[in-house]
């Protein structure tokens, strides 16, 4: 029996476009009959011989910058003032203010205590990255220092450089060179390439994945001439006309618990490209939990804010691999298994200049 029918057995499918289980060790062992990744150009080469270089200049969205840092520290609030069981409203971001009303006016000096590390000076860095002033009736304010600002963007700069040197050497792009450009830019130069303008897409993509459970408590059309559940939000797919999805906000796994990601075909008769992955030991255990406690339920696959999959779970999912399929084509599924092993982006890169 061929190795490719011995992985078509192993496959156990829920459902057309579902999350699946199988035996995938000998395709993340570089099986012969996966897909090899998809370059840029046309042909194996993406590099054009006797070409001179050219370079990219790209921008880093500081906004981004700004909303994953209070993002972090609206989680840090909600979570220091409920372990010290202090009643709060109104958690909010505002520009660079994170804002929280303490309920009860008594608990005020309690609530500062508790919050204090929220203030304090970074032990790597010595940079205080959030300040706090205290507002009448219980207001707290915490406000990004430009201090910390800088010390945020230098760090989001480190890792998209990283990223985007996993993926040139992912996409076996020769003579390149990645390195930050005044305080918010970072200068790619590579050889020339045959396919620029699908180069630059992929290095701009911020390649954010994400599982959330979808919303049933009420319609989605209801939701959207309405307004959505606290705690749940409508994210749409890219299809023409976007089908809406009701999902919770809650994380339930995300890029950070992959390990490993390939393009491969599902097995089944249409024998569509899927990406298959590969969690963490921690992801792995977190899947089977949420698979086991919600069967009967879909889990949506989110993709740069949007819905790629959203299977149907009809049984525990176990073994630490998972499967995602959306009528990909073998481009797209080549490129999202790279983003996957590459990793994300820490915030949006625009590009500011192009020059050969």
């Amino acid at each position: 029996m061929s190795h490719f029918w011995r992985l078509k057995m192993m496959l156990t499918w829920l459902a057309v476009a579902t999350m699946t289980v199988f035996d995938v060790s000998n395709l993340f062992a570089a099986s012969p009959h996966a897909m090899r990744p998809e370059r840029p150009a046309d042909s194996p080469a993406v590099v054009r011989a006797g070409q001179d270089g050219s370079h990219l200049l790209l921008h880093l969205v500081v906004a981004d910058v700004i909303d994953g840092r209070l993002k972090i520290a609206r989680g840090d609030v909600r979570a220091l003032l409920m372990e010290a069981r202090i009643g709060y409203t109104g958690l909010a971001v505002s520009g660079r203010t994170l804002q929280v009303r303490i309920t009860n006016p008594a608990q005020l000096e309690a609530a500062k205590t508790a919050l204090k590390t929220v203030t304090d000076v970074a032990p790597d860095s010595r940079v205080q990255e959030m300040t706090l002033d205290s507002g009448k009736a219980g207001l707290l304010k915490f406000t990004l220092t430009d201090a910390g600002l800088k010390y945020q963007t230098s760090n989001a700069i480190s890792q998209s450089i990283k990223v985007i040197k996993n993926r040139l050497q992912d996409l076996r792009v020769a003579g390149t060179v990645a390195q930050p450009a005044d305080q918010d830019g970072i200068l790619v130069q590579t050889s020339d390439i045959a396919d620029r303008q699908t180069l630059e897409k992929i290095l701009t993509r911020p390649g954010r994945l994400s599982f959330h459970l979808v919303d049933l408590s009420m319609p989605v059309n209801d939701a959207i001439s309405g307004s959505p559940p606290v705690g749940s939000l409508v994210v749409y797919t890219q299809d023409d006309p976007p089908v809406p999805y009701l999902v919770e906000n809650r994380v339930i796994l995300s890029d950070k618990d992959v390990l490993d990601a390939r393009p491969t075909y599902s097995g089944q008769q249409n024998d569509e490209p899927v990406v298959v992955f590969r969690f963490g030991a921690k992801g792995a255990a977190r899947f089977k939990q949420v698979t086991t406690q919600n069967v009967g339920k879909p889990l949506a696959v989110i993709l740069d804010d949007h819905v790629i999959s959203a299977p149907v779970i009809r049984e525990p999912i176990d073994g630490g691999y998972g499967q995602v399929s959306g009528n990909f084509t073998v481009r797209e599924a080549n490129t999202i298994a790279m983003l996957l092993r590459t990793g994300p982006l820490p915030a949006r890169l625009t590009i500011a200049e192009e020059a050969r």
